[in-house]
């Protein structure tokens, strides 16, 4: 029986005193961070939060949000973290489809849940992580988990196996966001992986910088506790504060995106702090530019490197390029721009459009299998029987294995783009660009950005006698969408957007002439 909050209890008995989490300026042993736990699984059960029903947790990193990650296990329930960077209108859609009973909120989104509150009547209570004065209709989550009353049966009633332990959103190609729900057994899997994929050590210092409504960053959370790991947040990315909290703290595992990777390296006073306990950096959620990884080499010759690839549906970790292939010469340096081999849980392979494994070296799509796929998408069975089908996830992205095993990225089967770590999926984009009075079409590319990856990057064809501004259209998609979906660089042209054989919008074609022309 797989339980990941036994995994909570038994740091708490093992290393009580040892820091769990630190955030801002608090931390939290290994013991408080246990007794707030189950404190505030005994608010939900008093709430009448049951098996199977749903906690969301819209807030900045903080130790609130691990404490979110494990309590509403041990009433069978799940939690949901929300994006807190998305818009009102996308928030309040996010709950109407994942209806939790139980909202957590933190000071700086209260007025968002407000606005969620008044839209979803399914919210049945919103607990305020503020300081002040709790907000109407709320309830103070510090007074709540002082006041809480006898414990139920957590052992009867925690959730357990291939119960839901927390969902993820992900966007779709139709535009449609999708909870992608992992269970025990999926994170379970995933964090006994790290321990050998990175060497994790016991009661090292990991830094997140990465948010928890993130799998890459999330999955931490879990991991931490089997080797009394202590978890070092950040509410913000900011470079200095990070580098100031790795000496405070004596970080030894770092995790990034490339995007913040470029900030840490690109920043004036990278060399002022002591950053000399660090031996490990992580990175993953985006391909990492050759040149890139080549400065963070010669910037911090004494550490270690790995590289992660997956996707939420995979609970996230499907291949790892571990650090003996992070060098710049030699007979393993051609293996720096692949993606690794595949964990030893996880079957990866290559496919045609028939689903017939390729040879080394052939283009296909990436799929997989093993007990870190997840246990579906969240009330979509038709969406969930297309992923999964053959018993295979099938990820989208096209790939293909050299001849020693190495995974390599071709590209990506859907239009997905990628900046800063983020996944920005076109239609949801060119949708809200068509409301505009002025546009008659429009189609959403990715751009090379050697600071975040890629930029969005619309492509319009405006009404004959229309003449609005790049600013313009940034601000009209600005009112509708999170701002890193939005476009950053806008063309317009004069011409039909070009068509495949099929009628459909050649986005390859628009690559290749805005991208190289």
């Amino acid at each position: 029986m797989i339980r990941v909050t036994d995994q909570l209890a038994k740091a708490a008995h093992a290393w009580p005193d040892l820091p769990a989490v630190s955030c801002a300026l608090r931390t939290l042993s290994w013991a408080e961070l246990n007794v707030r736990t189950r404190a505030l699984a005994t608010v939900l059960s008093d709430a009448g939060v049951q098996r199977g029903d749903r906690l969301a947790y819209l807030g900045f990193n903080s130790h609130i949000g691990v404490e979110c990650y494990y309590a509403p296990a041990l009433v069978g329930a799940a939690v949901v973290p929300i994006n807190f960077r998305l818009s009102e209108r996308e928030l309040i859609d996010c709950i109407h489809d994942c209806r939790p009973r139980v909202l957590v909120v933190d000071e700086e989104h209260a007025p968002l849940a407000r606005a969620i509150m008044a839209a979803c009547p399914q919210v049945e209570q919103v607990l305020y992580a503020g300081t002040g004065t709790v907000p109407a209709g709320m309830v103070g989550y510090e007074a709540a988990l002082s006041t809480a009353g006898a414990e139920p049966d957590f052992q009867a009633l925690c959730g357990r196996d291939d119960d839901m332990l927390i969902m993820f959103y992900t966007g779709g190609t139709t535009g449609t966001p999708k909870g992608v729900m992992l269970t025990h057994t999926n994170m379970f899997t995933n964090a006994m992986a790290a321990l050998t994929n990175w060497d994790i050590a016991e009661n090292g210092a990991h830094f997140v910088t990465g948010p928890l409504f993130h799998t890459a960053g999330g999955s931490r959370v879990f991991g931490a506790s089997l080797m009394g790991v202590h978890l070092v947040l950040m509410p913000r990315f900011d470079a200095v504060e990070l580098m100031g909290l790795v000496a405070k703290h004596r970080v030894t595992l770092l995790q990034f995106v490339p995007t913040m990777m470029a900030m840490l390296l690109d920043h004036p006073q990278i060399g002022r702090f002591d950053m000399s306990s660090v031996k490990m950096m992580t990175y993953g959620a985006a391909p990492m530019p050759p040149a890139l990884m080549k400065r963070a080499l010669k910037v911090f010759p004494g550490v270690r490197f790995g590289q992660a690839f997956g996707m939420t549906e995979a609970s996230p970790v499907l291949t790892v390029l571990n650090p003996d292939y992070h060098v710049l010469s030699g007979p393993k340096a051609g293996k720096l721009t692949s993606l690794g081999r595949p964990v030893s849980y996880a079957d990866v392979r290559v496919v045609d459009e028939n689903d017939v494994p390729l040879p080394a070296g052939q283009i296909g799509e990436i799929i997989a299998r093993g007990p870190n796929i997840m246990k579906g998408y969240w009330q979509q069975p038709e969406v969930t029987a297309e992923a999964m089908r053959g018993g295979w996830y099938h990820t989208g992205d096209s790939g293909y294995f050299d001849k020693d095993g190495f995974l390599f990225l071709a590209g990506r089967i859907k239009d997905m783009v990628i900046t800063g770590g983020e996944n920005v999926y076109p239609v949801e984009v060119e949708e809200v660009m068509g409301t505009h009075p002025a546009v008659r079409d429009s189609a959403i590319i990715g751009t090379p950005d050697p600071k975040w990856g890629e930029r969005v990057h619309a492509v319009i064809v405006l009404h004959p006698g229309a003449c609005p501004t790049e600013e313009e259209i940034i601000a009209h998609c600005r009112t509708q969408l999170a701002h890193y979906k939005c476009p950053t660089l806008v063309s317009f042209r004069t011409e039909p957007l070009p068509l495949t054989k099929v009628n459909k919008v050649d986005k390859l074609a628009l690559r290749a002439f805005y991208n190289n022309g």
